[in-house]
């Protein structure tokens, strides 16, 4: 029986089972993939089709080949600044990724919401629409994120696409800019439940940032609990005296 992938072009499959295995762990930024001559002697090609298995890696951006040396695997973590006020969208633009949202729930609820950021009580008052998403990076999954969104500013956001950047909905069909946040960083560990939404093989360390944001002075647009893989973002900060 012929399989979808027996279909596919020979370097395109090595090229994805290398793939698979950076996105796994398996293969650590830095760490040299198989050499062209590896890739002969372990999938019995041709040493063109290793060289297209190659030359298909660095062209999609997961390793840099350094003439010499060999090809290595690209680091491919996002870096994610907490001193300034923009998306995930905008984030994965910047660092050359392929932005996409999935939604995986939603709800319209009236009771107002709290949740102490950095030893401030932020109260929501309801409606809100709670809405739950994973995000992807070149269709990884890096982030999942719960959001819970005034009614008060965004009356009919539960309408809208919400797989689209909430930042330009805001903008474009509300006219609303943030213009403070306050976020909350703790580490946590995806094991469990958490494997199958980050699609993961093992447990991973990430990051967990509970955050309010204003849309003027004391009123509160959103609150997010989002949870970050800790084995592809870096967060920065920049404090002065």
């Amino acid at each position: 029986m012929t399989t979808a992938s027996n279909k596919l072009p020979k370097y395109f499959n090595i090229s994805r089972e290398i793939i698979a295995m950076i996105q796994r762990g398996e293969m650590l930024p830095g760490t040299a993939v198989p050499s062209e001559n590896e890739i002969i002697d372990k999938y019995e090609v041709s040493n063109t089709t290793a060289r297209k298995a190659l030359h298909d890696l660095e062209r999609a951006g997961w390793v840099t080949r350094i003439k010499g040396k060999g090809t290595f695997v690209r680091n491919n973590t996002v870096e994610r600044s907490v001193n300034r006020i923009f998306g995930f969208t905008k984030n994965m633009v910047e660092a050359g990724r392929k932005p996409s949202t999935r939604l995986i729930g939603f709800h319209l609820r009236d009771e107002d919401h709290s949740r102490t950021i950095n030893h401030r009580e932020c109260t929501l008052k309801g409606p809100y629409c709670e809405i739950e998403r994973i995000r992807y990076a070149d269709g990884v999954p890096m982030m999942k994120e719960t959001r819970y969104i005034s009614l008060q500013f965004c009356p009919d956001i539960h309408r809208k696409n919400l797989e689209h950047s909430l930042f330009e909905i805001y903008e474009k069909s509300y006219s609303i800019r943030m213009i403070e946040f306050d976020q909350m960083l703790s580490t946590v560990l995806l094991e469990g439940d958490w494997l199958k939404v980050f699609k993961l093989d093992k447990p991973v360390p990430a990051f967990r940032v509970e955050g309010v944001t204003f849309c003027g002075k004391g009123l509160i647009l959103e609150l997010e609990d989002a949870y970050y893989r800790g084995d592809m973002y870096r967060f920065s900060a920049k404090a002065t005296a």
